[in-house]
């Protein structure tokens, strides 16, 4: 296959053909060759115990009596309905697991720095401390921050395990969503108690009812969403910085041919921040600039460490997750640094070739091959500075004739929190999002879409992403990003306010045009989702558009999808009351009735169901004729005539 046809964009085109030039193989050649399994791809596949793995290949391209659907069964009976739910249910707490062990980390961090142990965090963000503080019931009157912190720190770590009760997170939804999850039984007790039953559950001879299953995955899920993933985002805000908008650049291009090039990648971003000031020290540049690199240090990111110190401090985005095998193909880069997740075993392989030293430095993940440095969370600064060095060290090696950084890069604006967006539409006084709801009751703005997820070789890279993104522009559709979604699109210039004039339809034009926004937001990480939950709460809380998020005229999509991360966000969002589509493919499809319940039956519980298309413009279409369903419901799809206020009609405004 043509480089140019398994990518959009034009730098990864460039490193696959240098790729392939150079003899290193990288996962789109490996996805290429090798063909994914069409029984485990449709969740059919059950390999729970010794006594299979049982395959249940799905009846939809032939005849089958009801006798002959009900013997079709695993070797212990199980139906293919308990099998596909069983793996949907395990993906969810693979994912929540992922997050949430990452929220478990930084909350670890966090009540060090808030005692004052040794480490070289502190409390940055007082304000929004208060804020957690008030939400978990903590006095903050007549009260030190430190103390107040201490109390945050203990409380967020106690989630994890707690004995009794539910999430306290679960307090910020809107009260009718509360209800809702508090009459299906779904409200997590507490995070880890959460994935461990839903792997109990899922065992073999266990719970064998898909439904019953169903409720403990969304259970699961909601421990992820308001619960882990919320803890991290908030923790490291308070910790590291909330973040505002800041400009930055994407892509391969960011790479510099005269200076020590660092990528940092994963997703946990207490390293990262570390790096950031490593990276920064003078005894270390005039260390880099003595082995011949004339431009010092350079620091880049791939995946979400990448989007984290973004957001808080402008380092350029290398690429996203396919693109991290790339990033060594250019021969230009002497250390890429990973921690957890989303991190490919290939590279050391790929650096075998080149020059670059790979370097892990989580407990959790060692990859053979690689160095690993371990990061000690209460000295931090240490290990970050002998990573530095040791890349340095490595510049001398770097082999001239094997160097090709492509010349791509494109501006962006990063950084939009809910604070932030809170911030700009109001300012500091009156900072709301009552600009935002009123620009959708008025049509100015159709609604709001979250597209978020992943980078996946099965589909052309960037692709879907672009298509989808666009479009939902195009109809006057507000987008909101996370993760390797984000850096698709920022590459293609579409996180520029500029991009308002370009691309968007005339009313959402109109609105980022006065704001100073572009028509697309980077929110953050993956793990930043939570953001765009709190967003969406945010919406209904100001009031006009609904009492419930299920009400709002908004949705979600993951286009590219690769990770059980995305099927754990996908599912809180849909437990939550958002319409989510998925594209690329969809894990329960050998159970035509299970696929059915995800997408209907669950919409009529929760408000918010799954949906699956994998062609991006008919996704948009599904997307935005949700949208104005959800508008009609509201009475907005009917022309409302614009009416000048004389100072008298805002004299009886301000009177009421």
């Amino acid at each position: 296959m043509a480089s140019n046809e398994r990518s959009i964009d034009y730098a990864t085109i460039e490193m696959l053909d240098k790729a392939e030039n150079d003899g290193v193989g990288t996962a789109f050649g490996r996805a290429a060759s090798m063909k994914p399994c069409p029984i485990g791809g449709e969740g059919s596949c059950c390999k729970m115990c010794a006594m299979g793995p049982c395959r249940l290949p799905s009846a939809k391209n032939r005849s089958e009596t009801a006798q002959q659907r009900d013997e079709r069964r695993g070797v212990c009976g199980a139906t293919i309905e308990t099998i596909a739910a069983r793996n949907f249910v395990r993906m969810i707490a693979g994912g929540t697991a992922a997050h949430s062990d990452h929220g478990r980390s930084v909350a670890h961090t966090f009540l060090a720095a808030a005692k004052g142990e040794d480490s070289n965090f502190s409390i940055v963000d007082e304000q929004k401390l208060l804020q957690v503080a008030l939400d978990f019931g903590i006095a903050i009157e007549g009260r030190s921050a430190r103390d107040i912190a201490i109390d945050v720190g203990e409380a967020a770590i106690e989630e994890f395990g707690k004995t009794h009760g539910t999430l306290r997170f679960l307090n910020r939804a809107p009260l009718k969503r509360q209800q809702i999850w508090k009459e299906q039984e779904v409200e997590p007790r507490s995070i880890d108690r959460e994935v461990v039953e839903s792997m109990h559950r899922t065992t073999m001879g266990v719970d064998m009812d898909y439904e019953h299953l169903f409720q403990q995955g969304t259970r699961t899920a909601l421990a992820d969403g308001w619960g882990g993933s919320m803890l991290a985002t908030e923790l490291q805000d308070i910790m590291l910085g909330t973040p505002v908008p800041v400009r930055g650049k994407v892509n391969l291009g960011v790479l510099r041919p005269d200076t020590v090039n660092i990528i940092v990648h994963g997703h946990e971003p207490l390293l990262p921040e570390m790096l950031v000031v490593a990276c920064q020290d003078p005894e270390l540049i005039a260390l880099a600039k003595a082995k011949g690199a004339e431009g010092g240090i350079n620091l880049g990111g791939i995946c979400c460490s990448a989007n984290e110190v973004l957001m808080r401090h402008g380092v350029p985005l290398a690429g996203n997750m396919l693109q991290q095998e790339l990033a060594v193909v250019s021969g230009a880069v002497e250390s890429m640094v990973v921690d957890v997740q989303c991190v490919m075993q290939s590279l050391p392989k790929v650096a075998e070739c080149y020059h670059t030293e790979i370097v892990t430095t989580s407990s959790r993940a060692k990859i053979a091959g690689a160095v690993h440095i371990d990061f000690d969370e209460s000295k931090p600064l240490e290990a970050a500075r002998e990573i530095v060095r040791r890349a340095i060290n490595r510049y001398p090696m770097r082999q001239k004739a094997l160097v090709n950084i492509p010349q791509h890069s494109m501006d962006l604006v990063a950084g939009f929190s809910h604070e932030t967006i809170n911030y700009l539409l109001g300012g500091l006084f009156r900072a709301s999002y009552r600009p935002l709801n009123e620009n959708i009751i008025n049509g100015r703005i159709r609604g709001v879409a979250g597209v978020v997820g992943c980078s996946n070789p099965r589909v052309k890279h960037d692709d879907a992403h672009a298509k989808l993104v666009r479009e939902l522009i195009k109809n006057d559709v507000l987008v909101i990003q996370t993760g390797c979604a984000a850096m698709a699109c920022a590459k293609l210039g579409l996180m520029t306010p500029e991009a308002a004039h370009l691309h968007a339809g005339p009313g959402l034009a109109e609105v980022c045009e006065a704001v100073g926004i572009p028509p697309v937001l980077h929110m953050g990480a993956c793990v930043d989702n939570s953001r765009i939950l709190m967003a969406a709460t945010a919406m209904v809380k100001e009031g006009g558009l609904g009492d419930d998020l299920s009400d709002l005229p908004v949705a979600g999509a993951a286009p590219e999808w690769m990770s059980e991360k995305a099927i754990a966000i996908g599912q809180y969002f849909v437990a939550s009351g958002v319409y989510t589509v998925f594209g690329v493919s969809w894990p329960t499809l050998g159970s035509e009735e299970v696929t059915r319940w995800l997408f209907e039956g669950m919409g009529a519980i929760y408000g918010g169901r799954w949906a699956f298309e994998p062609d991006p413009e008919k996704m948009a279409r599904l997307m935005i004729d949700h949208i104005d369903s959800k508008r009609k419901a509201l009475g907005l799809d009917k022309a409302r005539e614009r009416v000048l206020f004389d100072m008298e009609m805002r004299r009886e405004l301000e009177a009421v």
